[in-house]
């Protein structure tokens, strides 16, 4: 017997998590965190297809949080099996899921204090840095197109995914069966071509079954280039202005890439020398795992990598991990670009930076990626005149400027090109990790390319193989 059953990211696009059963043994493709209102979330996160002492193994396609955010859990629930992923996931959740317990932990504490001024019992956070630890210690890495058995019956192989450093998709090819060998493709999150540093997406395989992400299934985003082009400039006028330019980005991936390329623009001469900095703990630790796994560079990288001997602007950029050194940019006057996280404006230190430079108009909040509703990132992003922060109000004085292109999902576009030449050969496609309007315009857009069979998955549902 062969089945999938789905569990998180179907119908939505966080918390991902897909179930293969082989034989009786359970194998988990993701264990992501589920992100939404608390309620929702709380009991998401706690809930499991199947008891993690009955899952044999995990296979984990990328370090995102909302891929691997709950493998701790799942740990201080009874798991004990291999965790397979690339080494470069390996070493990302080697300091992102210890910085997740961190968040659990400190957010519980607040819940608490909440519940105690009320009669309340306290609450357990959904787990610690012990657990974080113990899932680490199960990881086994495995690299890129390296055949593996998963459990009896199963074998399993990474392609690249090009989503993120050390991003996969997993192909799973099961024991031949009445005369067939099934087989299904995973793409995990699927990246962009010409994204900056990683390589493009591999080419999908001819396999029976692909369960693929449509996050952007429905819409075509700004190109990579163009992107590229549009920061350069706004970094240049808000330079040559006397401004400073603040950048909300997400940790791992986001902040790395702008700093790629205002570094890649610094040594061909498109800008003029001047200070960055990246105020972000966990982003200075991801770029030290950036640094360590350049076999996963794309032709382009490993070229200025050659010429610089640092593609990640150790020439250009501080790295700030204090506090103090944190504080010290708000009196610096001289124009600067200050990359900080988080990259929705909700918590962390670039709250303090948007605090300091909002008001003045020769400044830029510059928005690198998609802000969620209800965000202060959003909020900046639609225009708002005036914002409130630290419970005072400040005057939206600065230049705001959102830039799309730097997504690392692929658009619709990027996705037919890569199932498209699929559609003959492969029997079934199952989407998931996508909000409704995005998974239904682009299962319209399969069938009429010539997949048989779309489906679009929903929590819960069960499929033979």
């Amino acid at each position: 017997m062969a089945e999938v059953l789905f569990h998180g990211a179907a119908g939505e696009v966080t918390g991902s998590m897909h179930m293969v059963c082989v034989d009786d043994q359970w194998v988990a493709l993701d264990c992501g965190l589920y992100h939404g209102k608390r309620s929702e979330a709380e009991a998401k996160n706690r809930e499991w297809p199947v008891p993690p002492k009955e899952i044999a193994a995990v296979v984990l396609s990328h370090a995102h949080i909302d891929h691997s955010g709950r493998l701790p859990r799942l740990v201080r629930d009874g798991f004990e099996g291999p965790i397979y992923c690339t080494p470069a996931t390996r070493d990302l959740c080697a300091i992102m899921l210890p910085d997740s317990a961190h968040i659990q932990e400190e957010d519980v504490f607040y819940v608490n204090k909440r519940r105690k001024k009320k009669g309340l019992d306290p609450i357990e956070p959904l787990y610690d840095y012990d657990d974080a630890l113990g899932a680490v210690e199960l990881m086994q890495s495995v690299s890129y197109k390296r055949l593996f058995p998963v459990v009896p019956g199963l074998l399993a192989v990474y392609r690249e995914a090009g989503h993120m450093l050390g991003s996969g998709g997993v192909r799973l090819e099961f024991a031949k069966r009445n005369g067939h060998t099934p087989s299904l493709y995973f793409t995990g999150d699927v990246g962009r071509p010409d994204k900056p540093i990683i390589r493009d997406p591999a080419e999908f395989p001819d396999d029976d079954t692909i369960i693929c992400e449509s996050t952007y299934g429905g819409r075509v985003n700004e190109r990579v280039p163009d992107a590229q082009e549009q920061l350069i400039d706004i970094v240049r006028r808000t330079i040559e202005r006397g401004g400073k330019v603040v950048i909300p980005a997400f940790s791992v991936g986001r902040t790395q890439t702008i700093v790629y390329f205002i570094h890649e623009a610094m040594v061909e001469g498109q800008l003029p020398r001047f200070p960055v900095y990246v105020d972000s703990p966990l982003a200075v630790n991801a770029t030290e795992v950036f640094k360590m796994h350049p076999e996963c560079y794309d032709a382009e990288a490993r070229a200025f990598h050659r010429v610089t001997g640092d593609i990640l602007g150790s020439h250009c950029c501080r790295y700030i991990r204090n506090v103090e050194e944190s504080k010290a940019l708000h009196g610096r006057a001289e124009p600067c670009v200050i990359i900080s996280a988080s990259g929705m404006c909700e918590a962390g230190r670039i709250r303090h930076h948007i605090k300091n430079n909002v008001e003045n108009e020769i400044n830029t909040i510059l928005i690198v990626g998609w802000q969620a509703l209800h965000t202060l990132g959003r909020r900046l992003a639609d225009g708002a005149e005036k914002i409130r922060l630290f419970h005072e109000e400040y005057k939206v004085a600065a230049e705001v400027v959102q830039i799309h292109g730097f997504s690392g999902h692929a658009d619709q576009a990027d996705l037919l090109d890569l199932l498209t030449p699929r559609a003959k050969k492969t029997r079934r496609v199952f989407l998931v990790h996508g909000e409704e309007d995005n998974s239904t315009v682009l299962a319209e857009r399969l069938r009429g390319v010539g997949f048989r069979e779309v489906v679009i998955a929903e929590r819960g549902m069960q499929y033979p193989l």
